[in-house]
């Protein structure tokens, strides 16, 4: 159990927000902590999902998404998937059953109009002191930066996408 937890957001336009929090998951196993990964807008088994699981009951796993990527206006279901992601991360936030909680691209749910960003500042207002916090994706509000204790944006310089390189296996997806 962690004495003192923070808040995290890992933010900006570059790879790698999902793959920071899941170095913060990984060490956190190594030393014994216990975990919640929820997801949000993803529904997919990707690589992470299937090596999280791994982990046993050590970390939790949700997804909070309809599968398919959201473009334009989201759909009901995405609406409804959220609305339930919210209230399932909340339940593990204040349970006192994990050290860390990682809420994968919540910030991209609240830009896209899922949730509110009321209702995330609610949950940073309703994490315990010794829970560490992480709130990943793109477009973080700037109320949550401000309620961070670290923030971190990742800032594409290059990126082999541009160049029609596909999301990959093991290193994308």
């Amino acid at each position: 159990m962690l004495e003192k937890g923070y808040i995290h957001i890992y933010t900006g336009n570059g790879k790698g927000k999902t793959t920071a929090a899941l170095g913060l998951i990984l060490r956190a196993c190594g030393a014994g902590l216990k975990v919640y990964f929820g997801q949000f807008m993803k529904r997919r088994e990707h690589s992470e999902v299937i090596a999280l699981r791994k982990f046993g009951d050590q970390v939790k796993v949700d997804q909070f998404g309809s599968g398919v990527f959201v473009k334009g206006h989201p759909s009901e279901e995405d609406h409804i998937k959220a609305r339930d992601g919210l209230a399932r991360a909340r339940e593990a936030l204040v349970s006192g059953n994990y050290d860390l909680v990682v809420l994968d691209e919540i910030n991209v749910a609240v830009a896209n109009g899922l949730i509110s960003v009321d209702e995330v500042l609610e949950l940073v207002a309703a994490k315990p002191d010794n829970v560490e916090f992480v709130l990943t994706g793109r477009r973080a509000d700037p109320r949550l930066i401000e309620k961070a204790d670290v923030v971190t944006e990742m800032t594409e310089i290059k990126h082999y996408y541009k160049n029609g390189v596909k999301a990959r296996e093991g290193i994308e997806k």
